[in-house]
């Protein structure tokens, strides 16, 4: 499958992620929630095993592999799972789109990535305009604490990126399913002991639709959308396959207004202008770092002797 369908495909299913979190977490504690998305996970990645135990380990890739897990799913669910109970999909899906900013700084600390002013720039629109919605965005029964929702998530990409750059790093000697397992083993033992300090729901609390919804995020958002993009990232820079997060506030907006019906105000949309500003000035990024990468030939080597490879031209 081409890169990037499966980078569009990947995006889809993570924006409608905030849907499914925001129905699950109405019933169910977010700890419960989390753990048994990932027990889900854990569980179909089980039935996959031939394709999981494909890895080639070497030394010093623990610092990665427990690196990687940390930070998603443990911490990025954790935070997310909070953040979903005080601000909007909507608003939680824009913030999404300061990933691929927070990438190229970890991606140029940890694999030596040029970084240009346009992400600098973009990064201050990206991170001004979250700010902004934050600031601009009333208490709803959507959203009754959209300040510390929107900090919550931010936190929650900050461990996203994290997450991205470690399995460049992994995924040429690791396949996608080997890393997703092991999430699910992570994120399962991480989560499993907060079960013992939330009120676990009676047998007449249940919600199927609820139910249903952690049963989609552990098999379709989890392991079809982690195992289309760490396929992806296999094929792609880290950077290019960042850059497609940028459509999942699209699909969250859009499938927030169909199926929750939410509506922004016209502030919010300016600061959801902002981000995008942001982005698509991050955007020149890839250009400037193809042209580093691949100078111009200066006339002096353009009129040396040509090589047998231009002679055969």
């Amino acid at each position: 499958m081409p890169a990037s369908l499966c980078l569009i495909i990947a995006t889809f299913l993570w924006g409608s992620s905030f849907i499914a979190l925001k129905y699950a977490i109405a019933i169910y504690d977010p700890a419960l929630v989390i753990f048994l998305r990932m027990l889900t996970t854990l569980i179909m990645s089980l039935c996959l095993w031939r394709y999981v135990i494909r890895f080639e380990y070497r030394i010093g890739d623990w610092k990665y592999l427990v690196g990687m897990s940390l930070a998603e799913p443990c911490l990025y669910f954790l935070f997310e799972g909070h953040a979903m109970e005080y601000t909007s999909a909507s608003q939680a899906g824009v913030i999404v789109s300061c990933l691929p900013i927070i990438v190229a700084f970890l991606a140029y600390f940890m694999l030596k990535e040029y970084i240009s002013k346009a992400i600098i720039i973009g990064f201050t629109f990206c991170i001004g305009g979250s700010i902004l919605l934050t600031l601009l965005s009333p208490e709803s029964e959507q959203a009754p604490n959209p300040m510390l929702g929107n900090f919550l998530e931010l936190l929650a990409m900050v461990c996203a990126a994290f997450y991205t750059v470690s399995v460049k790093h992994l995924v040429a000697r690791y396949s996608p399913l080997t890393l997703i397992a092991l999430q699910g083993v992570s994120g399962s033992l991480f989560f499993a002991p907060f079960l013992l300090f939330i009120d676990l729901p009676s047998e007449n609390q249940h919600d199927l639709t609820a139910l249903l919804s952690i049963l989609y995020l552990g098999s379709c958002v989890t392991l079809g959308g982690y195992g289309l993009y760490n396929y992806a990232i296999s094929k792609v820079s880290v950077l290019t396959a960042a850059a497609y997060s940028n459509l999942i506030p699209i699909f969250t907006l859009i499938l927030s207004a169909i199926i929750l019906g939410e509506i922004l105000t016209l502030g919010q949309w300016l600061s959801i202008a902002v981000v995008f500003i942001g982005v698509m000035i991050s955007q020149r990024h890839q250009e400037l770092a193809v042209t580093i990468t691949n100078p111009p030939v200066s006339n002096h080597k353009r009129n040396s002797a040509p090589t047998a490879n231009e002679f055969n031209e």
